[in-house]
């Protein structure tokens, strides 16, 4: 069933114009995107199916695949399950110029509230160098160091430092994410946080703090009186 077809009421886009987007549903919001629905389901009806199938949550949606959704779901071709997708990484990419715009890490929470919009839907491990300069501003965008799988990342310290003496910056700061959701810090954490602890202090560098983001939460070395 094509959107046009439902009753004038119910017509997502002809709501959103005359009540505005903050009255629909995530459903009849993605239901504008794909446009239509399938033999036995309308646009609405589709989403409605697969955001209950994801639990009610956009991050569930946005971690699916263009395959999964084309596979299980009649009426979801690659295009529309791309479409989908991409409305999914550009909500990403807004709550991330948001936190670009807080310039300066003076604490664990400034740090955290920078790199949690960027790590917040990952389903592996990644990790980052965050540079600041000497009134603790930041210098460009954080740098992706590593990327892992669920279990863990390699990090080489190297980069880290090569990227320091580029920007001519004598703080740095890291941030990695546990997908599991765990706040502990593995062996592996605690014995990266020292090797570049202690690289930087050669190197006569400040490590800021190191932390673990989580859905909502993070562990910082430095706070809990490790750095």
């Amino acid at each position: 069933m094509n959107i046009k077809e439902l009753p004038l009421d119910e017509r997502p886009r002809e709501r959103m114009l005359e009540q505005g987007a903050e009255a629909l549903t995530p459903a009849e919001l993605l239901a504008i995107l794909i446009g239509s629905g399938n033999t036995e389901e309308s646009a609405v009806q589709l989403m409605q199916r697969l955001l209950a199938e994801c639990g009610g949550s956009l991050k569930t949606l946005s971690q699916m695949s263009v395959h999964d959704m084309t596979k299980r779901y009649k009426g979801l071709g690659p295009a529309k399950a791309v479409t989908i997708l991409a409305a999914c990484e550009l909500g990403r990419r807004r709550i991330m110029e948001a936190a670009a715009e807080k310039r300066y890490v003076k604490s664990s929470v400034d740090l955290y509230n920078i790199m949690y919009p960027r790590m917040r839907d990952l389903a592996h491990e990644e990790c980052y160098a965050v540079y600041l300069k000497a009134d603790n501003s930041l210098s460009g965008a954080p740098v992706l160091i590593n990327k892992g799988g669920i279990t863990g990342t390699m990090v080489d310290i190297r980069l880290i430092l090569r990227e320091a003496l580029i920007r001519q910056t004598p703080t740095v700061a890291m941030a990695h994410n546990h997908p599991s959701g765990s706040l502990r810090p593995s062996r592996e954490d605690d014995n990266l946080t020292e090797r570049v602890n202690q690289a930087c202090k050669t190197m006569d560098l400040r490590l800021l703090d190191h932390i673990i983001v989580t859905d909502g939460n993070y562990y910082s070395y430095r706070e809990q009186g490790k750095l």
